[in-house]
């Protein structure tokens, strides 16, 4: 049995191949890897790397061009009073918002990544997916965060869900394509490691847990398992496919212990803002708090870093 699933000569893999997940060896070795002990300084390493690795995120039906530019400012100046941290590495917003987010960020090196494809249901036609990716391309998104049809995943129309993300691919231009599965929806690990097969053989070059509008969102045993997938497409094609987890992760020891997952699974050269994500909205705030910490000994009060 293949571990990703022998494609087609459309690319299309046969996801009855894929090698199931063994759940319980799941949960298990994702408990191990809660227990590892981190010395400080590597601790203060791991902060700093959870940091470039946020991208900032608003995604409510509330948004204004005015909330989105002070996100903005907060990507710019997270940190201003403590020189020498990295800062993250997008600001995600709606489609509409992205040519405010685009002059809002100027000549800094924060990309702008945009939601598409009707976010979050993904539950329009394809022409008006593909129209409004391509919209937001041109008003300056350099990622695209897509939905797949979760609908047609789960009745077993793989071949719809393919065409679509490659479709979306091609429409995204130069801008690299984040495809998200929604796994809350998707039921078990089998299905999330299948979503996770076709999306990278359609030509994903993220792929990503959740909108975070569903709960369960991000969780460390789903992570573990695209984690896994991306390990086995790479060993098969050679070809590097980066992961975002998104949604429920605020705290800045449960990111750590995704990192402490993502080096062990995948190693070091993974370990960069290019191949791995955290969208958040609340955890930069978290990990400030956490750095100023170890810095001074004390924690600052949540009052002092902005919400948005």
């Amino acid at each position: 049995m293949s571990v990703t699933g022998l494609p087609s000569a459309s690319g299309l893999p046969d996801l009855r191949q894929v090698t199931p997940v063994d759940e319980v060896g799941v949960n298990e070795r994702v408990a191990r890897f809660q227990t590892r002990s981190i010395k400080k300084e590597s601790k203060i390493e791991a902060l700093k790397m959870i940091l470039s690795m946020i991208d900032l995120t608003t995604l409510e039906g509330q948004d204004t061009p005015g909330k989105v530019r002070q996100l903005c400012q907060k990507a710019i100046h997270l940190h201003d009073s403590m020189p020498g941290l990295p800062h993250v590495a997008a600001v995600c917003v709606y489609p509409t918002m992205v040519g405010v987010a685009r002059k809002a960020l100027g000549d800094c090196d924060i990309n702008v990544a945009s939601v598409a494809t009707a976010f979050p249901s993904g539950m329009s036609s394809r022409k008006i997916k593909l129209e409004e990716t391509r919209t937001a391309v041109a008003e300056g998104a350099d990622e695209i965060d897509m939905v797949i049809s979760r609908g047609a995943f789960l009745q077993g129309d793989y071949g719809f869900v393919f065409d679509e993300i490659a479709a979306v691919k091609e429409a995204c231009g130069d801008a690299h394509l984040k495809v998200i599965l929604e796994t809350g929806e998707l039921g078990t690990l089998d299905l999330v490691r299948r979503a996770s097969v076709l999306a990278m053989h359609a030509g994903a070059d993220f792929i990503k847990t959740s909108t975070g509008k569903i709960q369960p969102a991000a969780t460390m045993p789903v992570t573990f398992v695209m984690l896994k997938a991306i390990k086995s497409f790479y060993f098969e094609t050679g070809r590097m496919i980066g992961m975002k987890p998104a949604g429920g992760i605020s705290g800045a020891k449960l990111a750590v212990h995704y990192l402490v997952m993502l080096r062990e699974t995948l190693g070091n050269a993974w370990m960069t803002p290019e191949w791995f994500r955290f969208g958040a909205s609340s955890l930069a705030n978290d990990v400030l708090m956490q750095l100023q910490k170890q810095a001074t000994g004390v924690y600052q009060s949540a009052d002092y870093f902005s919400k948005d």
